[in-house]
């Protein structure tokens, strides 16, 4: 297979990756742009950038991921792209007829130096906005951070166009909910309604990435964060951020902008950060928790605690964002599985000493590297087996060639489907990733049980 020949001596590489554990900024601008209604990504780049852009967020979702693109030719790569913007920014409000255009650069326009702010303005000027629309952006270069990243730039880029203080706060709570999936956003709206709590997600990719098929095709899917919200989110309450890395330049944003004042909190995945999400929601609009959600963490500790002894000691191997790792390592540790192996390619100071923290009382050696790439994981694999993989469908190659179950968690996922319409977030998230957790490690059981330990009852 492609990685038998991974060898098991490891050597300290600083210019070269192999086999990234992340994708570029502009995915994860796209995908954040996604999230406002009847709006219109742009790729400010070659049409190569928008086609990957767009096929790797289609083949995931395994939904059409609309976007436009500035089609740079040798002409704009010399002499920069402001012409094609401006022909672009002409071309879509007459042609798709959007609410907004959200622009977000690539690694051509970034090393030109093209100032999208300017162009905007000069489209303005020159009519090509009409009255009424909007087009936004963020620059998202791909030669630094990741998905991750440029998710978080574009989300930022919402508040810094649309939010708006005029002086009196509403009983309402902005949400972001960090890069997760669309079922992922609609879960977290849902558990707010269960609390009674009048809410502003954004951005917001249920129904759009994840919606029904219902024989006719619309552009602009009816999901997303109405502008109109993205406006009053700079008159809400507070601002709960979920995901440091992907949530917190948003909601930091807003609170120097318009004085909303944020709370920045992990992803609710897992029985601990999933409390404190409800809690903070629960103080913040001063509000009970009602007995449907207590019911519902009953649920997941029933769970935990009837197939604790599945769970004990197994080591795992972890590849992904870091907000989603922290959160998800963190709940790996609560229900005594031993993450040793943890790697993402998202740059992030703060990362390994919150994994270190969080596994201080794993009794094994623990490997965790910020900026690291799956070919690490596998020599780290090699030398020190594990249990059980989590991560995306790139893992399948170590899975396959190590004969190690792999549980597929996070982006991208091409290969299986569920991932957009089942969501691992809050309690029913977790008695999900439980369930995935314990189908992979009790089939790797089965199949490996002699005849007179095979059990009918496990």
């Amino acid at each position: 297979m492609l990685l038998r020949h991974t060898p098991k001596e490891i050597t300290e590489r600083s210019a070269l990756s192999i086999n990234p554990a992340k994708t570029c900024q502009p995915i994860g601008a796209m995908y954040a742009a996604l999230g406002i209604h009847n709006c219109l990504p742009h790729s400010h780049g070659s049409q190569g950038c928008y086609a990957y852009h767009r096929s790797t967020l289609s083949r995931h979702f395994k939904e059409p991921a609309i976007a436009a693109t500035s089609a740079f030719t040798e002409g704009a790569s010399v002499f920069g792209g402001q012409a094609n913007l401006l022909q672009a920014i002409n071309n879509i409000f007459s042609v798709y007829e959007p609410d907004v255009i959200a622009v977000h650069t690539t690694c051509l326009s970034e090393t030109i130096g093209d100032d999208i702010p300017q162009i905007v303005a000069k489209a303005r000027d020159e009519g090509k906005i009409p009255p009424g629309k909007y087009v936004i952006h963020a620059n998202t270069p791909s030669y630094v951070g990741s998905h991750v990243t440029g998710f978080a730039n574009m989300v930022k880029g919402m508040v810094d166009y649309f939010a708006t203080a005029n002086g009196h706060k509403e009983n309402r709570i902005n949400i972001i909910p960090g890069y997760v999936e669309p079922c992922d956003m609609a879960e977290i709206r849902r558990l707010a309604g269960e609390l009674g709590v009048s809410i502003i997600m954004f951005p917001d990719t249920s129904n759009v990435m994840n919606g029904p098929q219902t024989g006719k095709y619309h552009m602009y899917p009816a999901g997303g964060t109405p502008v109109a919200d993205l406006i009053l989110a700079g008159r809400s309450q507070g601002t709960v951020a979920l995901g440091p890395l992907a949530s917190g330049p948003a909601a930091r944003a807003l609170d120097t902008k318009c004085k909303v004042p944020c709370e920045i909190l992990n992803l609710p995945i897992g029985l601990m950060a999933t409390d404190t999400f409800i809690d903070t929601l629960r103080r913040i609009a001063g509000v009970t928790v009602p007995d449907s959600i207590n019911i519902e963490r009953g649920q997941l500790l029933d769970v935990i605690t009837d197939m604790q002894q599945y769970f004990y000691g197994r080591k795992v191997a972890l590849a992904g964002d870091p907000d989603q790792l922290i959160s998800l390592t963190e709940f790996l540790v609560s229900i005594d599985m031993w993450p040793i192996h943890i790697v993402t390619g998202t740059p992030g100071k703060k990362f390994e000493a919150r994994i270190k923290e969080i596994t201080r009382d794993v009794p094994h050696p623990v490997n965790v590297k910020s900026a690291g790439d799956m070919f690490l994981l596998h020599q780290w694999i090699k030398n020190d087996p594990v249990d059980l993989l989590m991560g995306n469908t790139y893992m399948k190659y170590i899975a396959r060639d190590e004969d190690i179950p792999l549980v597929r968690y996070g982006f991208p996922i091409l290969d299986r489907v569920g991932h957009s319409y089942f969501p691992t977030v809050g309690y029913r998230g977790g008695l999900r990733l439980l369930e995935k957790i314990l189908d992979a490690l009790l089939d790797r059981q089965d199949r490996d049980a002699l005849e007179e330990s095979f059990e009918l009852v496990m």
